[in-house]
């Protein structure tokens, strides 16, 4: 599906279908209108007659002949319903619509309804994400592919002349953005004895040549030689070798400091010797997600061509159960030099990150944020609508909230005290890698602020968000967004 911007003039459009936005109780405008009497007014007697529903999302296909094949009317509810919501479901349900309909050419009036707080910029993104979601299939293991055409090919949003520029780089970074989240998207949807460290590693690899960054893969001798003990101690009980993947997208002056992401890449989490129960251990494949996250912002970055520096770092191996896997009880030398006793091998997650934690001060960074599907207490306390967000800084904390509410990407911020590092105390080491039970996800951040004194640092808690289970079970690319807008406002900042 492929999408651009043009002025058009709604009286002599020629395509498969049109998208009108309907608001209920209120005449057709704009382009709408012109659309109309262009057409006899047929459409707002359809409208009048009441066979388009109310509720924002319903859709009503009417059939024209002529140039204009289709519109596709599009319910925004009552004007004090048009909100956030109600344009992002009157958006998902047009493409859901349009899906079972023969238009391969479509265009777009659907961002002229005017939503609260809203530019256009957004309302362009969320037409661009939501068509690509539904166009978004996950085929690669299937010896037999959906026959069933994504349709529609092309669409078009008609912007005025004077609106073209903006909303050409809207269209263009949003079409960026989806082609980082379906990469991310595929990655977690793979299996995991297709996509292990080594294949993340070659996807990497990829990247590097096809936007011309700059990448390290660092080995096991080299993790050895740079004394990573705490992941080096999660990755010894499989078969697969451990990488440590550097991904460096250079887009300012040299002079400018980095920033940097720290995705997790367990690509299978067994549980290790505290194995996991067997219902839903297919779905720790997902436990990669934070690494996969990674490489798609820099993906969706390098597209976008931002004038900032990233560095993205991925740890990545399995936790797997063998004759030569960590046991709880055991106490391995970090990076940093800080001891940590296991006391529940499921919690490997904050050992491989705290090691990368560690690496990223060679580089200086202005900021370092971590992504991880790091604990299921953050998915009891948040759910799975907000990716929690741990950090010391206050304003960075802001950034990130309003760069996830830009995105409709959203993060919640947890607390990060003191008095909770209480519970990771040790009798045998520096400290442990788990505390209690009670407040889980926040003493979870509070083992990696051990490792993150010498910059700005936030971590990302995506346990909740980053995959659906069920019926729509499948990766959701989050935090993809986000990041991506953070790095935006940071680059024009």
């Amino acid at each position: 599906m492929q999408f651009s911007t043009k002025p058009l003039s709604a009286d002599r459009l020629k395509a498969g279908c049109a998208i009108v936005p309907v608001i209920v109780g209120e005449p057709l405008s704009g382009d709408a209108q012109t659309l109309d009497q262009a057409q006899g007014g047929r459409l707002s007697a359809v409208i009048a007659r009441g066979d388009l529903q109310k509720k924002p999302g319903s859709t009503l296909m009417v059939h024209l002949e002529g140039a204009l094949q289709r519109v596709l009317l599009v319910s925004l509810g009552s004007a004090t319903e048009v909100a956030e919501k109600s344009f992002r479901d009157a958006s998902a349900a047009a493409w859901r619509a349009l899906a079972n309909a023969a238009a391969e050419d479509v265009v777009s009036f659907l961002h002229e309804a005017a939503v609260a707080q809203r530019s256009l910029d957004w309302k362009l993104q969320v037409q661009v994400l939501s068509g690509r979601d539904a166009a978004y299939r996950f085929e690669a293991m299937k010896s037999r592919k959906e026959s069933t055409p994504k349709r529609p090919r092309q669409v078009v949003f008609a912007v005025p002349r004077a609106q073209q520029a903006a909303a050409a780089v809207s269209v263009s970074r949003a079409q960026a953005l989806a082609n980082g989240m379906d990469f991310t998207r595929d990655l977690g949807n793979l299996p995991p004895n297709v996509c292990t460290p080594t294949y993340l590693a070659d996807q990497a690899k990829k990247l590097a040549r096809e936007f011309g960054l700059k990448l390290e893969v660092l080995d096991t001798k080299q993790m050895q030689a740079l004394k990573m003990g705490a992941l080096l101690a999660v990755a010894q009980g499989s078969e697969q070798p451990p990488k440590m993947i550097v991904l460096q997208y250079n887009g300012a002056s040299s002079r400018q400091q980095p920033v940097a992401l720290v995705g997790k890449g367990i690509t299978f989490d067994t549980g290790g010797i505290s194995i996991k129960p067997a219902a839903g251990m297919d779905e720790m494949k997902f436990d990669m997600c934070g690494a996969a996250s990674v490489l798609g912002t820099l993906r969706a970055v390098a597209e976008m061509k931002l004038k900032i520096n990233v560095i993205g770092v991925v740890p990545a191996c399995e936790n797997m159960p063998s004759g030569r896997a960590t046991r709880p009880g055991d106490i391995v030398t970090s990076m940093s030099g800080q001891t940590v006793e296991i006391l529940n091998t499921d919690a490997e997650g904050r050992l491989i990150l705290c090691d990368a934690l560690t690496y990223v001060e060679r580089f200086k960074p202005r900021t370092v944020i971590d992504i991880a599907t790091l604990t299921g207490a953050c998915v009891v306390a948040l759910g799975h609508h907000h990716s929690g967000l741990f950090t010391p800084q206050d304003a960075l904390a802001a950034e990130l909230i309003d760069a996830g509410r830009d995105s409709s990407d959203t993060c919640w911020r947890m607390p990060l005290d003191d008095v909770y590092q209480d519970a990771l105390k040790s009798r045998f080491a520096d400290f442990a890698n788990v505390g209690g039970r009670d407040g889980g996800a926040i003493t979870a951040a509070c083992f990696l602020a051990r490792f993150t004194k010498k910059y700005d640092w936030a971590h990302l808690d995506i346990a909740g968000t980053a995959w659906k289970s069920g019926a729509a079970k499948g990766a959701s690319a989050r935090p993809v967004p986000l990041l991506t807008r953070f790095l935006i406002s940071r680059a024009e900042g």
